[in-house]
């Protein structure tokens, strides 16, 4: 069963931004945010997130990342100078 949210306190800033977004999509503002939440819902917190990629084995190495900057980057400007 569909649940309603309530925002309060939202700048004029904001609000407008969000105005201006939905105008553009041709849609109103509930429906714009009833969209971005479900897309929001729809994605790993960040904890989550982060936890899945830390169970990755990574294909390169941080020391290889390393070697190709420095290899992109050339010789570092003598510090002396």
């Amino acid at each position: 069963m569909p649940k309603t949210v309530q925002i309060r306190d939202i700048d004029d800033e904001v609000y407008a931004g969000l105005l201006r977004r939905a105008a553009e999509e041709g849609i109103t503002v509930p429906e714009l945010l009833r969209r971005e939440a479900a897309r929001l819902a729809s994605r790993p917190s960040m904890s989550q997130w982060l936890s899945r990629i830390g169970r990755r084995p990574s294909a390169v190495s941080t020391a290889d990342v390393l070697a190709t900057l420095d290899e992109w980057r050339g010789e570092w400007p003598d510090a002396r100078r």
